[in-house]
Parts: structure tokens; C-alpha cells; sequence
């Protein structure tokens, strides 16, 4: 489903581009090879799981409130924690559940060895093929490019250096600094300030849909990289565009 949402005409024309980076620049099923070694029968489904419950704990330490005795909330977000400790919590959860939690099954130290692999291969997770190329043509023709994601700065600075993205990004922003999760409007909100325009001025692209969703309410212009070819969330907000590739990024800024 390519373009299938064209932007309007009167639309202002974008300054910048801001990338999602699990799923979108990097491919989250990439430590699928790994996996099946380690678990040859149910890694598929445990792969899937593994990325679903990583997802579901950023909105629950995000969204969770500690109240006081009078029903005063605590300003700070008391239950989060950075998105490296949220990957490992949520890939732990899936092996129990996927591979077996009797420790006759899996023992403690099979356990911790495998989920350290796993975790040290989430560092090195492979660029999808048209990053490069993309980021190379936005570097090019002067676009100022950038991360936007809820991993954490050494989980950020690990999988851009390994993927050798680091010369074409000026911007690799961690929500950690603000301590909230997408989409929470804070963490969008860290775009604008890095790059210094206002959202409708500033592409967002994300493979998840959820993530295009959240962008697009909070301003930004968004591309939605549909590569599975999904319908999007039923809520009444369509993305500025849809594609299936990143290459589409490009088509907002003519050479």
C-alpha cells in the first residue's frame, strides 16, 4: 500500500526528519537467528512475544501513578525505568512463558546465559536495508536528520555505531530524559526542541503504527512505513503518508 495518504497541499513544507529506530531503522527480528538456536521450537513465537510485552511495559511504567492518601498523585513517574531494563524484563516474561518456567525445563543459569546473549545481540540489531540509503540522500541534500526512541542512550549509541549510522544522524534523542514513554507528549516533544521547529514542520517516520498515531496527534508530519502491510489504528487519525518503504521520506523533500 503505497502513498495512500497523500499531504495536503497547503501543508507547510517540512525542515527535518526524525526516525523511530526499533522496527523502523532497525529490524527487531533480527536476533530471530539467535533465537532459534537457542530456542529451535518456539523462538518465532517468543520473538514476537519478546517485542509485544517490551511495548506493553513502556506504556505501563508510563502511564502508572503512585497516589498519595489524599488522591494527590506524584508529579514523577515513580515506576520507570530505563527501556534497556524494560527489553530484558520483557524478554525473561517471554521465555518463562514461551519456553517453559518449571526450572527443570530451563535452569537459572541456562536461563541468565541465554537472556544475556539475547540481550547483547539486541545491541548489534541489523539497519533494514534502505536506512543507509535514505539517510545518505537526506544527508546530501542538507536535511537535518535525527532518532527519536524509547531505547536508552547506551542501547541508542550501541545500535547506531554497530549499523555504521552514527556520520548520517545529527540527532539521537532518548526519551530517558525526560522519563516517559512514547507517546507520551514529553517524549515527542523532545523532537521539537533538539531540532528547533515546530512538529508539522518536521517528518516523523515509524514502522509502528501506534508510534505514527501518537506523532501525528501531537503535530508532527508523519510517514508511516507500513512493511507488513496492516491496516492502521481505527481511531480517526490517519498518518500524513503511507508507504512500505523508507525510501518515501524522500518524496517530502525533492532533490
Amino acid at each position: 500500500m503505497e502513498n495512500s495518504h497523500s499531504p495536503r497541499h497547503d501543508a507547510p513544507a517540512p525542515r527535518a526528519v526524525l526516525f523511530d529506530a526499533y522496527g523502523t531503522l532497525f529490524d527487531v527480528y533480527s536476533v530471530a537467528q539467535l533465537a532459534e538456536q537457542l530456542f529451535p521450537g518456539p523462538w518465532q513465537a517468543l520473538s514476537l512475544l519478546w517485542r509485544d510485552k517490551q511495548i506493553e511495559y513502556t506504556r505501563l511504567v508510563t502511564t502508572s501513578r503512585r497516589y498519595g492518601q489524599l488522591g494527590t498523585p506524584d508529579i514523577s513517574p515513580p515506576f520507570y525505568r530505563p527501556f534497556g531494563e524494560l527489553t530484558r524484563a520483557a524478554l525473561v516474561y517471554a521465555i518463562k512463558k514461551i519456553a517453559g518456567n518449571d526450572p527443570a525445563t530451563l535452569g537459572k543459569a541456562e536461563m541468565d546465559s541465554n537472556v544475556d546473549q539475547l540481550m547483547a545481540q539486541y545491541r548489534k540489531l541489523d539497519a533494514f536495508g534502505d536506512a543507509r540509503e535514505v539517510l545518505t540522500a537526506l544527508k546530501a541534500r542538507g536535511i537535518p536528520t535525527g532518532i527519536l526512541s524509547n531505547g536508552d542512550p547506551e542501547m541508542l549509541s550501541a545500535v547506531v555505531r554497530n549499523a555504521g549510522l552514527a556520520d548520517l544522524l545529527d540527532h539521537v534523542i532518548s526519551v530517558d530524559r525526560v522519563r516517559h514513554y512514547k507517546t507520551h507528549p514529553e517524549a515527542y516533544a523532545l523532537g521539537v526542541h533538539a531540532i528547533g521547529a515546530p512538529p508539522e514542520k518536521i517528518v516523523f517516520v515509524s514502522s509502528n503504527s501506534w508510534d505514527a498515531l501518537g506523532a501525528a496527534w501531537y503535530g508532527y508530519t508523519t510517514l508511516w512505513v507500513n512493511r507488513a502491510g496492516l491496516p492502521f489504528e481505527e481511531l480517526g487519525t490517519q498518518p500524513t503518508r503511507t508507504a512500505s518503504t523508507l525510501d518515501a521520506v524522500l518524496e517530502f523533500f525533492p532533490a
